[in-house]
């Protein structure tokens, strides 16, 4: 029989395709254990300040850097209620799954922020994350878009003398700087937000000027947290750090809250670090009428440092209320200091006031400075036996006036604290401490056992105090 020639070409071109779709389904062979993945950006941010409802999209490419293909079981958000929304590959949806992709190629992802910026609910910082997963590994990708209308730092340093007033609020991200030479300014009514893991660190000067109507308010700026079912969660930022060199600086009713984690490093809502000028009469920081709550570190840390407070209420905090370290020049005036723990924080070990005249970092190490200090009319109590540690080392020189005091305090009376007048161990009677109201109730045995030459003209919430030589930061009503 005589084969013709063209079915010798049929069979030619038969055994090529077979052999290029063998050589294809080779090539194509799936990675099916470990692998991993890359993206085009670390972070997607989409920068721009939202100034009408609307939306805003942006995008990314994933990476298959390996010489198989892969499926990725799933490309989906982090938080399913979220302002974001996705396209992978042409697939709409939140959670995309079996996505392939071919060796050394990518897909593209594409992300849409929906914010309406004038909804007060709305976060001041929108975030969420891509999860990509790959045989069982999570890649992630953080996502960050801005939500209302704001002045936002990134990274700033304040250079000039500057007033931030109240047309918008202020939401500072990776920290703010108030450099040398230079005063910041605050409206009454200022608000500031602060990111996670940022804080306000003050070289010069930082003059607060809020009022008893007014206040001047730090927080962070996590907006929905009522959404997730809590509010007022501790350590969401760091704090306000005042340098050895900032010296004048006055906070009037002003409130730090939700603060005290170790961004600046110290966990403390507010650090006064080491005075450079010791011999000077001002003050590094006055303050005046404030409130420091909700802090998961210290409350307020002066390391031999000058500062004078009036007035003030430092609350629920995870490390001391008030740590007076390595000595320095302090007086506090009708101030109360209260430890019983609350959200995410515990009080169970630590106490509520430190007042030492050293410094010691670990077992071989100790600094010490002079400490001249003053507690007049303060409140210093809580849910535990002793509720203030004093002590000194004699390599520095170390006084202590505890005048008309309200103290929960063991037994122990160091020689270097003068005590006169003060009352041991009696219940305070605050009104709810539990929901944080800590004025007297009728009965405290903190009403009228002040000592009227120091008391100030008003109390904390601004109301006179006519004479009313009470306790702690609010005279009885």
């Amino acid at each position: 029989m005589r084969i013709r020639p063209s079915v010798f070409l049929l069979l030619a071109v038969a055994l090529l395709v077979s052999a290029v779709e063998m050589s294809c389904r080779k090539e194509k062979k799936t990675l099916t254990v470990g692998g991993e993945l890359r993206f085009s950006d670390d972070t997607l941010k989409f920068d721009t300040v939202f100034t009408a409802a609307g939306s805003f999209t942006t995008g990314l490419l994933i990476y298959n850097p390996q010489n198989q293909e892969i499926v990725l079981s799933s490309v989906r958000l982090l938080n399913p209620n979220s302002y974001f929304s996705l396209n992978v590959d042409g697939f709409k949806g939140n959670n995309i799954q079996s996505i392939r992709i071919a060796p050394r190629d990518s897909v593209y992802v594409f992300a849409t922020v929906n914010i309406d910026p004038n909804n007060t609910r709305t976060p001041f910082l929108v975030t969420d994350s891509l999860v990509a997963t790959l045989n069982g590994k999570d890649f992630y990708v953080p996502f960050t878009a801005y939500g209302q209308n704001a002045r936002y730092l990134w990274d700033s340093v304040i250079t000039t003398n500057t007033t931030w007033d109240t047309t918008l609020p202020y939401v500072i991200i990776n920290s703010a700087g108030v450099a040398s030479g230079a005063t910041l300014t605050l409206n009454p009514g200022c608000r500031i937000y602060m990111h996670q893991n940022s804080g306000l660190i003050v070289f010069g000067k930082l003059i607060s000027n809020g009022t008893a109507k007014d206040s001047v308010i730090f927080q962070g700026d996590r907006l929905d947290r009522r959404y997730f079912g809590y509010e007022g969660y501790p350590g969401e930022w760091g704090g306000i750090y005042f340098h050895s060199t900032s010296s004048g600086s006055r906070l009037r009713y002003t409130r730090i809250e939700n603060g005290g984690n170790a961004t600046l490093g110290n966990a403390a809502a507010i650090w006064v670090n080491i005075d450079s000028n010791a011999a000077g009469a001002e003050p590094q920081l006055r303050m005046e009428n404030c409130v420091v709550k909700n802090s998961i570190g210290t409350g307020i840390y002066a390391q031999k440092s000058k500062m004078t407070a009036t007035n003030c209420l430092v609350h629920t905090t995870g490390g001391y209320a008030l740590a007076i370290i390595q000595g320095g020049r302090d007086t506090f005036t009708n101030c109360t200091f209260a430890n019983y723990g609350g959200t995410a924080l515990s009080h169970s070990a630590q106490g509520t006031v430190a007042i030492l005249n050293y410094y010691r970092p670990n077992q071989n190490e100790i600094y010490f400075g002079d400490l001249h200090a003053a507690m007049r009319n303060c409140i210093v109590y809580g849910s535990l036996d002793s509720e203030i540690v004093c002590s000194a080392v004699p390599d520095a020189a170390a006084q202590l006036e505890m005048d008309h005091c309200l103290l929960r305090m063991g037994d122990v009376r160091e020689p270097f604290v003068n005590f006169t007048a003060c009352i041991f161990n009696e219940d305070p009677l605050f009104k709810d401490k539990e929901k944080g109201d800590f004025r007297l109730k009728e009965g405290s045995p903190a009403i009228g056992k002040g000592n009227a030459a120091n008391t100030p003209a008003t109390d904390l919430d601004g109301k006179p105090r006519a004479g009313s030589a009470d306790i702690g930061c609010y005279k009885f009503e």
